[in-house]
């Protein structure tokens, strides 16, 4: 059985990744993250913090060890049960990656439409994911026209459309100045006080330790502290 029910919203057994056979990118990761937790995986450039995020919404396969994600067993699960648990996470990228010519409200229905779901449904969640992040007045605006904490926030009001129970988020504050990120970041901190589970890569150590929550640091692909 895939979905194992497990307490954990991420565990992580002995995990290691190589691109190559002699590139070893991640070695012998274990990490558990709970429901309900704020985490940051911190370290510098290249210390691996995107490869877990990968690993985590199954983009790669890891070269040995297990992942069970939201209770699902990432090691075990069949192709044609990919979408339904992807619909379980929220991932907000560095660059964004906003579809040019949709609309900010278009761009975040968008996950919700190629699921197949009512009408109705996506218009109600839309609205209330632009009201939340603050869009509505951009909602008929094209990504080249906004500024880049608005196509951040365009980004978050997408990967929460689905009412995720985990928001994975790689570098999301990277191309934003300090004040902005901090907006972002409490953006974050009012989803996870809903309940949604929230991991944030970054290396902005500034930045988290304005945030006050659990650190986990990894460097040259091994978990070093917490």
């Amino acid at each position: 059985m895939e979905n194992l029910q497990e307490n954990p919203m991420i565990q992580m057994f002995g995990v290691s990744m190589q691109y190559k056979r002699d590139v070893e990118v991640l070695h012998n990761i274990n990490m558990d993250v709970e429901k309900g937790e704020f985490v940051f995986l911190v370290g510098p450039s290249g210390a691996g913090k995107s490869t877990v995020l990968k690993l985590l919404y199954r983009g790669l396969v890891p070269s040995s060890g297990s992942i069970v994600v939201a209770g699902y067993n990432l090691s075990k699960i069949r192709n044609s049960k990919l979408p339904h648990f992807r619909r379980r996470l929220g991932v907000v990228f560095q660059d964004f990656k906003l579809l040019p010519h949709k609309t900010v409200e278009q761009n975040v229905a968008f996950s919700m439409r190629v699921t197949g779901a009512r009408r109705s449904q996506i218009k109600k969640n839309v609205e209330r994911c632009l009201n939340w992040t603050g869009l509505k007045h951009r909602k008929n605006a094209l990504p080249e026209d906004i500024s880049g904490g608005e196509q951040q926030r365009t980004s978050i009001a997408r990967a929460i459309v689905n009412d995720p129970t985990l928001i994975l988020a790689d570098e999301p504050t990277g191309n934003l100045d300090p004040r902005l990120s901090l907006e972002i970041m409490h953006l974050f901190e009012r989803l996870n006080t809903r309940g949604t589970t929230v991991l944030v890569a970054t290396h902005d150590i500034n930045l988290v330790e304005q945030m006050e929550k659990r650190v986990i640091r990894i460097e040259k692909g091994k978990i070093l502290e917490e």
